[in-house]
């Protein structure tokens, strides 16, 4: 059972989730055209309902009443159309939409977090039936309107249910005796819950009749019930008694309440309670409001026939797991074939099986990769909200433009690139960006601001970029705050450009000399980079003042399996991602020159790079120490390039990365270039180097 309500928890989480981000690119998109479509209105009102009824069943208050009260108010501007509001009305409905679905986001956040919901959402709600009375005129005359229900309850109760009775009489039925049950108010999927009573009533072992009678396939039939009541149809006073006691048992009954009938109304006409008079004028409206959503599950499919495409929600542990299995296959594929056992024995069709095998591997590795690859559209399209907001906040002009979304990245990165992608777009809008239009006008600029991002594949990584044409940076501002925060590790004068914008990322530096909503409180771009070199990034920042700036990610495409190159120092075998490799090259002893500390270096394409012997870094013992007879292999992560210098290349394949045990933290040897490991084809272990790390401990 706890199985099975997690499950459901998933699916209700994955489902919300999903509506919420289409609800935010949708009020976006409005926003820029100053207008919502009738397409825009039943979508809104279709996705509130589906909101409603799942937060219902889940029994989330906060979300059914919240949801409930917005498809309310759509339902009212649908019927009413969008025309019917002025100009401040429709900028009001986009502001309160816009607040009602980040409530519901938080909300959700919190059951993803398993925290409490909120027991008080009177503010929102009572936010939104202002609104609602306001634009329907109904605001002055409530305290009559409600002297006016009070009025008729009073010559109900003393009339008895004659709307009641007079639907089941309309009913056609040959049943005497009829149960008008009423559910909880706002429970939501009343017609389900109808049927799950149906369900329970089958105990009985007796028969009954109930109205509607397509409760199970019709879910416009939940306005009427809401209205009217959900009608069983029974024998006799004992049937009565018994189905009394089923119903007491159900949960989100409020009412219900018995009917006699006398015996001439058999012979009226069968008439379905969703038809009955008394209820027709109820219903209509609920079938045109259930319309777009029966067109969407049953048109759709008639539609596409054939040509749908079929699609399924799997959790990501599950894929997890099945990569790690494909990684272990990987390893023993790789075992079995290199097997030194086999080294000098002619087997034809052993090598013939094993190629086979080896691209079946390669292809199973790349099936099981690309089920964890997502669009980071997704991610990009939530930035259209922190621009939309941040565009009120600060009064600015500014135009998002996406390029690439449809790049695909692993869904574990994904996940962790989000909140520094939203941290440096919040940067430019609010340090970027010039303050005023004056300003970019006298700066010969579009009076419009623009803010790109963009996302593209170079071979085994993404490259993502956060650009603006805003102020850009002055690097003699940024190296004066460095050097009165004591952040300088060398004279003033040395430091190049890309070094002074390369200290925003430093802990506890920030630009802003005020604490703002959006930044300015110490926390900022270091945190940015950390999160980034997590997933095996590297950020660089760019700038021209006056002109803008640009922050670019570099991105892994996958962290589960890389391509790598095997080196070997000494007996040690160590492992190289190709991404972090330009080149492979020997040198003579007089090729090499020493800078002013005394460290070797060495010229290529005009540069000079710094060489890192590893057996002197690691203090591994092997008899390649000449520089002629090891190999240099130019790496570069980042701002940082440099040499390595090893005892020789072992070749390029595939790896498998694991991590390490995490008893091995405590000696922080990550900080010393060392990011995981591999098992080789021969059981043994490799160790992955972590290249830009590598060049920080040994502070060349």
């Amino acid at each position: 059972m706890d199985n099975g309500m997690d499950n459901m928890l998933d699916m209700y989480l994955f489902e919300t989730n999903s509506l919420l981000e289409q609800l935010d690119e949708l009020l976006i998109e409005a926003e820029k055209n100053e207008e919502f479509t009738t397409d825009d209105v039943n979508e809104i009102f279709r996705a509130m309902h589906t909101i409603k009824g799942s937060s219902a069943m889940m029994e989330f208050n906060s979300l059914m009443t919240i949801a409930h009260r917005i498809e309310d108010l759509f339902f009212f501007v649908r019927e009413n159309g969008i025309d019917s509001l002025n100009s401040t009305d429709k900028s009001e409905l986009f502001n309160l939409t816009f607040k009602s679905t980040d409530v519901l986001r938080g909300e959700v956040e919190k059951l993803e977090n398993n925290e409490p919901l909120s027991t008080n959402i009177d503010s929102m709600t009572s936010e939104i039936n202002s609104f609602l009375n306001k634009i329907s005129g109904t605001g002055e005359a409530e305290e009559e309107a409600a002297g006016q229900e009070e009025d008729a309850g009073e010559e109900k109760a003393s009339s008895g249910n004659t709307a009641g009775h007079d639907i089941a009489a309309s009913l056609g039925s040959k049943c005497p005796f009829f149960l008008q049950v009423f559910f909880e108010e706002g429970c939501g999927m009343e017609n389900l819950r109808a049927f799950m009573l149906v369900n329970a009533l089958k105990d009985l072992e007796t028969e009954f009749e109930f109205y509607p009678e397509d409760v199970e396939s019709n879910g416009s039939t939940s306005e009427g019930i809401i209205d009217h009541g959900f009608f069983v149809g029974l024998h006799t006073e004992e049937d009565v008694t018994k189905a009394i006691r089923i119903v007491e048992e159900q949960g989100s009954i409020q009412t219900y309440e018995m009917i006699h009938l006398e015996p001439e109304v058999h012979k009226q006409e069968p008439v379905k309670a969703a038809e009955a008079p008394a209820a027709k004028s109820v219903e209509e409206p609920a079938k045109a409001a259930a319309k777009p959503a029966v067109k969407e599950v049953t048109g759709g499919a008639a539609q596409h026939g054939a040509a749908k495409q079929s699609l399924i929600s799997v959790n990501l542990s599950k894929l997890d797991a099945l990569q790690a299995v494909v990684g272990e296959i990987v390893i023993t594929e790789s075992m079995v074939t290199s097997s030194p056992e086999l080294q000098g024995l002619k087997l034809d069709s052993f090598l013939k099986s094993t190629r086979q095998l080896r691209k079946l591997t390669d292809d199973l590795q790349d099936i099981a990769m690309s089920l964890r690859m997502v669009s980071i559209s997704g991610t990009f399209q939530k930035m259209n909200r922190i621009v939309r907001d941040m565009k009120k906040a600060l009064n600015k002009d500014v135009r998002l433009t996406i390029i690439g979304e449809d790049t695909e990245i692993d869904k574990t990165i994904i996940d962790s690139i989000g909140d520094p992608i939203m941290h440096i777009v919040r940067n430019s809008m609010d340090h970027g960006i010039e303050t005023t239009k004056e300003e970019r006008i006298a700066a010969g600029k579009d009076p419009q601001g623009e803010l790109v991002l963009s996302a593209s594949h170079t071979g085994s990584e993404v490259v993502i970029s956060i650009s603006d044409d805003g102020q850009g940076m002055d690097t003699e501002k940024i190296l004066a705050k460095a050097a009165r925060n004591g952040l300088l590790t060398k004279p003033e004068s040395e430091y190049s450009k890309k070094e002074i914008l390369a200290l925003l990322m430093l802990p506890g530096f920030s630009t802003n000399e005020e604490v703002t909503e959006f930044s300015g409180r110490g926390v900022g771009m270091d945190v940015v980079k950390k999160n980034v070199e997590s997933v095996g990034g590297t950020i660089s920042i760019t700038s021209e003042l006056g002109r803008g700036s640009c922050t670019t990610l570099k991105i892994p495409l996958t962290m589960a399996i890389v391509d790598g190159m095997e080196i070997r120092v000494g007996r040690s075998i160590f492992t190289i991602p190709i991404s972090n490799i330009r080149q492979s090259i020997k040198i003579a002893k007089e090729n090499v020159l020493h800078d002013a500390k005394g460290n070797e270096i060495v010229k290529i394409m005009d540069e000079f790079y710094p060489i890192i012997r590893l057996h002197n870094f690691y203090n591994i013992e092997t008899e390649v120490t000449q520089i002629e007879d090891g190999i240099l292999i130019w790496v570069e992560a980042g701002d940082h390039s440099y040499c390595m210098f090893v005892d020789e290349l072992l070749g390029e394949r595939q790896i498998v990365v694991k991590p390490l045990p995490t008893y091995l933290n405590s000696f922080n040897i990550k900080d010393y270039g060392i990011s995981g490991c591999t098992i080789l084809g021969d059981g043994n272990i490799s160790i992955i180097l972590e290249v830009m790390n590598l060049y920080n401990a040994a502070n060349v």
